[in-house]
């Protein structure tokens, strides 16, 4: 049987009237920077994408030189198609409209370039993550002024998400609101072809993914999951867990849509926000991680549900099997 590529997969969505003509071409659009990031990785050293690149982002996190390249290459492709209005970066400090001289599109775009950048120099996966929201309107029906405001929608409002990891094989996973589906870039045609449709994310699990090294300053209800899970048989919850650790959100989400599992970077007494970004991470990865019949939550709220108070604001992220993050949120009761 002959497997659809992206483009025809998201020509038939649109055929059905779930998206319109300028969404299709901008997840199109964010599909072939992905590419060319892909490539930049593939090529490691020699591509010059390894080392860091002398620079903080806004986060005060020191940059990679492939950071900065995986952004330039999401800005330049983006800012031209007359898909947007505009569009924020997890490198950059101020969202970008789109410049006067360009049609002013319908839609605001969310990414994180680069995700599990500190990985590239080892060789591990590393990835890509994207939002879109609809751009607020003015009296006159047209986006209005994209500003900050206009991007600090909740995660429910989001109409789509999606990202790429670029592992052994490069893959693509996006929702429309239809489900979660992945894609796999064919590297002899260049094309995304879709491999898997929707994914269905088993309720029960024995595999947590988790930075054990914070242990000390978790909050009880995180340890108190945490030490069930490592008790095995002979705990509570009689069963054996595995962990898994990429330290790659993008690989780690991955797995767990792939085979099931949860997902932790809780709140600590470091990090008393939490870690990861609500409008970079973990607004798309619950967005995405819902559609293939998971859950997602701050540990006390569905991250869906959770109102922006900043751009780059942090959050807690609790994902991936339903039953297993329900068992999570309702310790932190």
């Amino acid at each position: 049987m002959r497997r659809s590529s992206l483009t025809k997969f998201l020509i038939e969505r649109q055929h059905a009237g779930k998206i319109n003509a300028d969404l299709r071409l901008l997840i199109e659009t964010i599909a072939r920077a992905c590419k060319a990031i892909s490539t930049r990785v593939n090529k490691g050293v020699l591509g010059g994408g390894h080392g860091s690149a002398g620079t903080e982002n806004v986060q005060g996190e020191l940059q990679k030189n492939l950071d900065v390249m995986s952004n330039e290459i999401l800005l330049e492709a983006n800012e031209w198609g007359g898909n947007l209005a505009a569009l924020a970066s997890e490198e950059m400090e101020d969202v970008k409209p789109t410049p006067t001289h360009y049609p002013r599109g319908e839609y605001l775009l969310l990414f994180d370039p680069l995700d599990g950048s500190s990985n590239i120099d080892v060789n591990i996966s590393v990835g890509t993550i994207f939002s879109v929201l609809s751009c607020p309107k003015g009296p006159d029906g047209k986006p209005c002024e994209p500003d900050e405001k206009c991007f600090l929608q909740p995660g429910r409002e989001q109409v789509a998400a999606g990202f790429a990891v670029y592992g052994p094989t490069t893959q693509l996973v996006i929702t429309v609101g239809d489900g979660a589906h992945a894609f796999t870039l064919d590297r002899e045609s260049f094309t995304f072809i879709l491999t898997q449709a929707n994914i269905r994310i088993p309720e029960d699990t024995a595999e947590f993914a988790i930075n054990t090294s914070n242990m000390r300053r978790w909050e009880p209800p995180v340890k108190r999951y945490i030490d069930e899970c490592l008790a095995g048989k002979d705990g509570p919850r009689g069963k054996d867990f595995n962990m898994r650790w990429v330290a790659s959100m993008v690989a780690d989400v991955y797995r767990v849509l792939s085979r099931g599992g949860i997902f932790m970077y809780p709140r600590d007494s470091k990090n008393k926000d939490g870690r990861l970004r609500l409008m970079y991470e973990a607004n798309p990865m619950a967005f995405i991680v819902e559609q293939a019949g998971g859950s997602a939550t701050d540990g006390k709220t569905r991250i869906l549900d959770l109102q922006p108070k900043g751009l780059h604001q942090r959050v807690a992220v609790v994902l991936g099997s339903k039953n297993e993050v329900e068992r999570v949120a309702s310790y932190h009761k």
